[in-house]
């Protein structure tokens, strides 16, 4: 295995965490952006306002990309297994 190789695959292994991690760290940044900002105006400080809206957003994010992501993770699983045919 060279070094363009090992820099290959770990590209792609970087690429394919950032797809499918996106999607999950994207809502839970919008989630607490806005509730922080609720909690700012209004000056309640309750510790499950933050905790609650994050989890029930974060569950339907996975719900829905969770298609997406078994897709991505598949996609990267065939081309490590046809790397390793290669190489051989």
């Amino acid at each position: 295995m060279t070094v363009d190789d090992v820099l290959a695959v770990g590209t792609d292994a970087l690429f394919t965490m950032l797809l499918v991690g996106a999607p999950v760290m994207g809502v839970a940044l919008v989630v607490g952006i806005v509730v922080s900002l609720f909690q700012a105006l209004t000056q309640m400080q309750e510790q499950t306002l933050t905790f609650v809206p994050k989890l029930a957003a974060l569950t339907l994010t996975l719900l829905l990309f969770s298609p997406f992501m078994i897709a991505t993770l598949v996609g990267f699983g065939e081309r490590m297994f046809e790397r390793i045919a290669g190489m051989g």
